[in-house]
């Protein structure tokens, strides 16, 4: 048993990292993060942006159970835009480009005002558990933090190597060290690891680019905000360009695939399909003559450009050469180079759903180490694992979200129950219930357990709290309220909108669930509503238009509920289940899920499978052995 010096010991300064360790911090269990140096601690090393599809959702709802990854995005933020516009509102999305330097002290600055909370810089080289329980993290300055959980979000440091053309060296990111005696300590301790690989374009130097004729990505919605708790300042406006390859660039490319290493046989790890290199869009779709790029300061100060969808691990002279084919890149000049990194990540399948390591109590594993992709994705793993590990310290139950009550539920059950292949990206697809998840109704969803547990502030949740009765009000003024086909100027209101005037009293809210009717157009009858928060509108609208929808999805989880929710005893022999295959068997017993549901979930576990499995416990029930 180890003398406990800090109880939670997070290691790593990405997203992850921080979530974790202000979540641990803030329910009153004293934490150090461990990093190699504070001030790359947020830094984002690759797009400077925050959001997107099914990512936004992420970032609600982490604001929604008191994370910060929306409150930094929103200081920093440069450009806001919304996503799927054309589409409803359960599949748009939210995405931020923020300067990635003040996000990084914005994050730093709220790890030094949290209480109860050290930062210490330091690597850590390998993990311990004792004889009598507990954990050490060993560093690499020869020191030990004894810890009663440690949270591991390496990310791609753990093993990391940077690759550029025939140039490989060990790193987590190009100018920092690896953290390579980590892997070799997790593995002695029983974890399978596997590699990935993700890359990152070249940096263009800002005055060396043709502006001029680049078309203007703008901000579409300058009021945007991810975190209900945060006024966004006033930082000055940023233009994003667009432009595109061409069969030049792609000409360069195709000659050069053999000094490629995602080609060569240099990189091992299977890269991220969803976010492909420029080498690999021109082989997998060699029918496009053309690939758009967005170019993206990285910051207000910098003079770097982030060429979003130009990621290459090429030779630097080649990279050169392909970047001076394209429009207002003819003669820019490359920064830093892009590169590939091939880091380890474990089987996400080892994991509890509380992102526990089964089998090593205290040990918490989250981000990029589990096989995702993306900050979103590292943020809500961290935010979980951090504060899954000072309830466990305060001997209170682990918190878990179900597929139907978060994105985060969706994603974590994806990664312990079916594990992953390749880097995991959230999308608003892989979400079956995504008409009762959407980014507007995250703090419906999820502030009441924030709450709960202690991580939202009693301001907060009141701000919450006033938000959802002001939708109930103003639902029922809605419904309450009537129009009648003789009240004046009703019929040529509504025929100049394209609606249909009603042929009968019709209430506010029949008018407003049609698809054309905006809230705008209500107005003369209900003229209070113009002062309602715009947050507000937007769920009232969404409840009226999706009511259908949201109600058949309702009934579908309620069904579900019957038997999804079904625990599965943790003595449950497997081999004594009728009618199950040898290979059914074998994945139960490696995956051990919690309940009937997330057993449904494991590839290769057939409905038959669950069928035998329901009857096996409805029998264990009669005999007094469940």
């Amino acid at each position: 048993m180890f003398h406990v010096e800090h109880p939670v010991v997070v290691i790593g300064g990405g997203h992850a990292g921080i979530e974790a360790a202000l979540a641990s911090a803030r329910l009153g269990v004293p934490t150090v993060l461990l990093t190699l140096d504070r001030e790359w601690i947020g830094r984002m090393p690759c797009n400077p942006a925050i959001g997107g599809l099914a990512k936004g959702h992420l970032v609600r709802e982490i604001d929604a159970l008191g994370g910060v990854t929306g409150r930094l995005t929103d200081r920093a933020t440069l450009q806001f835009k919304r996503l799927n516009t054309r589409k409803g509102l359960a599949v748009q999305g939210s995405r931020a480009q923020v300067d990635r330097f003040r996000y990084a002290l914005e994050a730093q600055r709220e790890l030094e005002a949290q209480r109860g909370l050290t930062v210490s810089i330091d690597s850590a080289t390998g993990i311990r558990t004792g004889d009598g329980g507990g954990l050490a993290v060993a560093t690499r300055h020869g020191g030990e933090l004894p810890a009663s959980a440690v949270v591991v979000t390496a990310g791609t440091f753990l093993g990391g190597r940077v690759i550029v053309g025939s140039t490989q060296y060990r790193a987590g990111r190009t100018g920092e060290g690896a953290t390579g005696d980590l892997s070799r300590s997790l593995a002695s301790l029983g974890l399978r690891l596997a590699r990935m690989k993700t890359g990152t374009p070249p940096r263009l130097l800002a005055s060396s680019i043709r502006w001029d004729d680049l078309p203007e990505q703008t901000e579409d919605d300058p009021e945007g905000r991810f975190s209900a708790h945060e006024t966004r300042p006033s930082l000055d406006r940023i233009r994003c360009r667009i432009t595109y390859t061409n069969e030049r660039t792609h000409e360069i490319i195709r000659r050069n695939l053999h000094r490629a290493p995602v080609y060569d046989g240099t990189i091992d790890g299977v890269g991220p399909r969803y976010c492909p290199s420029i080498e690999d869009k021109v082989v997998r779709f060699a029918d496009r003559d053309r690939h758009q790029l967005f170019l993206e300061p990285e910051g207000l100060l910098s003079k770097e450009i982030y060429p979003n969808g130009l990621s290459s691990s090429l030779p630097v002279t080649v990279q050169r050469e392909m970047v001076r084919t394209i429009g207002g890149l003819e003669n820019a000049e490359i920064v830093r180079p892009g590169y590939a990194i091939e880091y380890d990540f474990a089987d996400p399948r080892q994991l509890q759903p509380s992102l526990e390591v089964r089998g090593i109590p205290g040990l918490f594993l989250a981000g990029q180490v589990n096989g995702t992709t993306g900050y979103e994705e590292a943020a809500a793993q961290g935010l979980l694992a951090g504060i899954n590990a000072a309830r466990k310290i305060q001997g209170q139950s682990p918190v878990t979200l179900a597929r139907e009550q978060a994105y985060i539920g969706v994603l974590i059950d994806d990664l312990v129950t079916r594990g992953t292949d390749e880097p995991y990206r959230m999308f608003t697809s892989r979400a079956e219930y995504r008409m009762l998840l959407r980014e507007g109704n995250a703090d419906h969803r999820l502030s009441d357990l924030g709450a709960r547990i202690g991580l939202l502030g009693g301001a907060d949740h009141r701000r919450f709290a006033r938000r959802r009765q002001q939708v109930e009000d103003a639902l029922e003024l809605l419904a309450s309220s009537t129009v009648r086909p003789t009240d004046p100027g009703v019929s040529e209101r509504l025929v100049e909108r394209g609606i249909e005037p009603p042929r009968q009293p019709r209430r506010l809210a029949e008018l407003l669930a049609r698809p054309r009717v905006l809230l705008d157009d209500l107005l003369p009858w209900i003229p209070e509503a113009a002062d309602w928060p715009r947050a507000v509108v937007e769920e009232v609208a969404s409840r009226l238009k999706y009511a259908g929808y949201i109600e058949r999805q309702q009934r579908q989880v309620e069904r579900m509920h019957r038997t999804e929710t079904l625990r599965l005893p943790v003595d449950l022999s497997y081999g004594k289940v009728a009618g199950l295959s040898f290979e059914v068997r074998e994945k139960l017993r490696r995956v051990r899920p919690e309940t009937l549901g997330q057993a449904g979930r494991i590839p290769g576990i057939t409905p038959a499978a669950i069928t035998a499995l329901l009857a096996h416990l409805r029998m264990r029930e009669k005999r007094g052995t469940a």
